[in-house]
C-alpha cells in the first residue's frame, strides 16, 4: 500500500471541518493523513482539538507580520515544507491569500465553501441564499486559485432550504454536509495524485 498523502489543515477558529478530516483520516485505507493543523491565531480552538487527537498543532501568528501578508505566508510555506506536506486543506481559514502562497501550492490547495459555487462566493452565504428565495443551498470543495472562491469545483453537496429557515438552522444542516463532503472529496483528490 502506498503511503498516505500528508495533508496540512489551515484553520482560524474552532475547526469543525478539520476535526471531521482528522476523524476520516483514522479510517483504515484512508489515502490521506492529517500531518499538521496550522492556525493563524493562537486562540484558535481547533489547535486544542488537533493536539488532543495526536496531530501536530502549530500557530504561525499573523500579528507579528503586520500588513506584510506575503512575509507571513512565506513563514507558513516554510513550516509546511519542513514537514513534508503535500496538500493543503483550508477549513475555516479566514484570510485571503496572496499570489505567493496560491502559486506555491497551485493544484494542491483545497478549500470548502458554504454555498453552491459559483453562487454566493465570499461571506454571509446562508443569509444571502435565504434572502434571494433560493430553494436549496449547500457546500462546495474547490481548488484554490487567485480569485476568491473561483477555483475548479471538485465536489458539491446540496441541502434544501426549508420554509421558515433562518441562517443558523440552514448553516447547521450545511455544516453536516461539509463534514462528509470534504473528507470524501479530499480522499478522491489524494487517490488521484
Amino acid at each position: 500500500m502506498t503511503q498516505p498523502t500528508k495533508v496540512a489543515v489551515l484553520i482560524s477558529g474552532r475547526g469543525s471541518n478539520m476535526e471531521a478530516l482528522v476523524r476520516a483520516a483514522q479510517a483504515p485505507g484512508c489515502p490521506f493523513e492529517i500531518a499538521l493543523v496550522l492556525a493563524n491565531k493562537p486562540d484558535a480552538k481547533g489547535l486544542e482539538i488537533a493536539a488532543a487527537a495526536g496531530v501536530e498543532a502549530l500557530c504561525v501568528d499573523q500579528k507579528p507580520f503586520g500588513k506584510d501578508r506575503e512575509a507571513y505566508e512565506r513563514a507558513i510555506d516554510a513550516a509546511l515544507r519542513a514537514r513534508g506536506i503535500e496538500v493543503i486543506a483550508l477549513a475555516g481559514y479566514m484570510r485571503i491569500l496572496t499570489p505567493f502562497l496560491v502559486d506555491a501550492w497551485e493544484g494542491r490547495m483545497l478549500n470548502i465553501h458554504p454555498s453552491l459555487l459559483p453562487a454566493y462566493p465570499g461571506l454571509d452565504t446562508h443569509a444571502r441564499a435565504i434572502a434571494a428565495g433560493e430553494l436549496e443551498a449547500g457546500c462546495t470543495v474547490h481548488l484554490v486559485t487567485a480569485g476568491v472562491d473561483e477555483g475548479p469545483i471538485l465536489g458539491q453537496a446540496r441541502v434544501p432550504i426549508l420554509p421558515g429557515d433562518d441562517e443558523p438552522a440552514l448553516a447547521a444542516r450545511v455544516l453536516e454536509q461539509e463534514h462528509r463532503l470534504y473528507a470524501d472529496t479530499l480522499a478522491t483528490f489524494c487517490r488521484g495524485l
